[in-house]
């Protein structure tokens, strides 16, 4: 992988990471750091599944992967917020 889609990567990440946040309802206890870290595994794991599934390369945007990705992103923020909030 070239330095540009690293760079991608982590852009896509941190939105990913962003909208999944949006998604869980009330105030979460993690930063902004822990939501982009979130959100980058979210991408790199979403589009696994996503690949999987046979449903990355399609004509147009690839919707089913997007929420996959951002669903992924949305448990991660509530997981560690149910952890953080008990520790």
């Amino acid at each position: 992988m070239a330095i540009s889609g690293v760079i991608s990567a982590i852009v896509i990440g941190a939105v990913i990471g962003v909208l999944g946040r949006l998604i869980v309802p009330g105030r979460q206890h993690i930063g902004v750091l822990s939501t982009v870290l979130i959100g980058i595994v979210a991408a790199f794991v979403g589009a696994v599944i996503a690949h999987a599934l046979h449903v990355d390369h399609t004509k147009g945007v690839d919707w089913i992967e997007w929420i996959i990705q951002i669903g992924l992103a949305a448990l991660g923020v509530a997981a560690l917020d149910r952890y953080k909030s008990r520790h």
